[in-house]
C-alpha cells in the first residue's frame, strides 16, 4: 500500500520539522500519486506572485510559467533570473570567499579547506538577499550549471499529463 500524507505533514516535511525517522520513512517509501501536486500547492501558497510554479528548482527557487509563455527561474521574493535553460547564477549576486581568513569565517581553523585549493562562491538573490546556493570549487573554475530539467518529459512521462501552457492554470 502506498502511503498518503496530508498537507500539514508535507508542510512539516518541507520545513524540516519532522523527526528523522518519519522524514526517512516518507523519503524512502513509494510516493503517493498526487505528492508532486500537493508539494507545488504548498510552495505556491507561500509566494506572493500568481504565475504557476511548474517545478520547484531549489530552495527558494522555482521554474515558473509566465503569461507570455516564457518559463523562468524565479525566487520566492519575485526576482526573476531569466529563462530556465540558462544558468540563473549568472544573474545572482556572488560573494567569493577566496582567502584563508574568509573561509575560516565559516569553518574552524583546522577544518577549513586550503584557500589555494578551494574557494566558496555564495549566490545571493539581488531582490531579497537570500543565500540561494553555495559552490565549493577550485579557484578559477567556471560557474556550475547544476541541471536543466526536461520539463516536457517530466510532465508527460512521469506525471502522465501535458506541461501547462501559458494562461492555463
Amino acid at each position: 500500500m502506498i502511503p498518503s500524507y496530508d498537507r500539514s505533514t508535507l508542510e512539516e516535511l518541507l520545513d524540516g520539522n519532522l523527526p528523522w525517522a518519519q522524514t526517512h520513512s516518507i523519503m524512502s517509501s513509494f510516493k503517493d500519486p498526487d505528492r508532486f501536486d500537493k508539494m507545488v500547492a504548498i510552495h505556491q501558497s507561500r509566494v506572493a506572485w500568481k504565475e504557476p510554479i511548474l517545478l520547484p528548482y531549489g530552495e527558494n527557487l522555482y521554474i515558473v510559467q509566465k503569461n507570455d509563455g516564457a518559463r523562468v527561474v524565479k525566487c520566492a521574493c519575485g526576482k526573476e533570473f531569466g529563462d530556465y535553460r540558462q544558468n540563473w547564477k549568472l544573474e545572482a549576486l556572488v560573494r567569493v570567499r577566496e582567502t584563508q581568513d574568509e573561509i575560516e569565517e565559516l569553518y574552524p581553523k583546522m577544518m577549513a579547506a586550503n584557500a589555494a585549493w578551494m574557494q566558496l562562491r555564495e549566490f545571493i538573490c539581488p531582490g531579497c538577499k537570500t543565500l540561494l546556493e553555495v559552490e565549493a570549487v577550485p579557484p578559477g573554475y567556471p560557474i556550475l550549471f547544476d541541471f536543466q530539467p526536461d520539463l516536457e518529459a517530466f510532465y508527460t512521462q512521469w506525471l502522465g499529463r501535458e506541461l501547462p501552457k501559458a494562461g492555463a492554470t
